[in-house]
C-alpha cells in the first residue's frame, strides 16, 4: 500500500481510506481525498506552445496559473469529446498544484484498507507503476492511483514548465 493514500484509524476497527472516485475511459479510479483541493467543471484551457502532449493547457484559478493534464493521454487511452460530466480535479503533488481531466467524478468513498490489494502487473491498460492498489468493492474494482508516481518529477516538471 502506498504512503500516498491517507488512512484514518477508527477506534476499534480496520484502517479506513477516504477516496475521491472518478471515471476515465470507462475505468474507475480513485485518489486520496487529502490530495484533492477542489473539483471544477470544465472551463476554457489556454494552450501552451511546445508543451508535452498530455498537458492540455493552463487555467487561471483565482489568480493562480494551474497546468491541466489529460489523464486519457497520460494513460495512453484514446481521446474523446469532453462532455457535460468532464471535470478538472485539482490536486497538490510534491508541493505543486495541478489539475487533471476526468470523464466523470463519481463520489467520495470510505473503504476499509482490508479490501485493497497490491496491483497485479496487468490490472488494466495503464502502467502498473501508477497504481497504489486495487480495491475490491461488491460489484466492481477500484484502481487507486499513486499521484506521486503518476505526476512524478519528470511529468510534473514538464507541466509546471508549461504553466510558467
Amino acid at each position: 500500500m502506498s504512503h500516498q493514500i491517507s488512512q484514518h484509524q477508527a477506534s476499534s476497527g480496520p484502517t479506513q481510506l477516504q477516496l475521491v472516485t472518478f471515471e476515465v475511459a470507462g475505468e474507475e479510479f480513485a485518489v486520496d481525498i487529502l490530495a484533492v483541493q477542489e473539483i471544477n467543471r470544465m472551463m476554457d484551457l489556454t494552450r501552451v506552445p511546445q508543451s508535452p502532449p498530455e498537458v492540455e493547457g493552463v487555467i487561471n484559478l483565482r489568480g493562480k496559473i494551474i497546468p491541466v493534464l489529460d489523464l486519457r493521454k497520460r494513460f495512453g487511452f484514446p481521446t474523446a469529446e469532453r462532455g457535460e460530466d468532464t471535470r478538472i480535479v485539482v490536486v497538490e503533488v510534491q508541493g505543486r498544484v495541478l489539475g487533471f481531466l476526468v470523464d466523470k467524478v463519481h463520489e467520495v468513498l470510505r473503504i476499509s484498507s482490508e479490501i485493497v490489494e497490491p496491483a497485479p502487473a496487468m490490472v488494466c491498460s495503464i502502467n502498473a507503476d501508477f497504481i497504489a492498489g486495487v480495491g475490491k468493492l461488491n460489484d466492481r474494482l477500484l484502481i487507486l492511483l499513486d499521484l506521486q508516481k503518476l505526476f512524478g518529477s519528470a511529468a510534473l516538471g514538464a507541466a509546471v514548465a508549461a504553466a510558467a
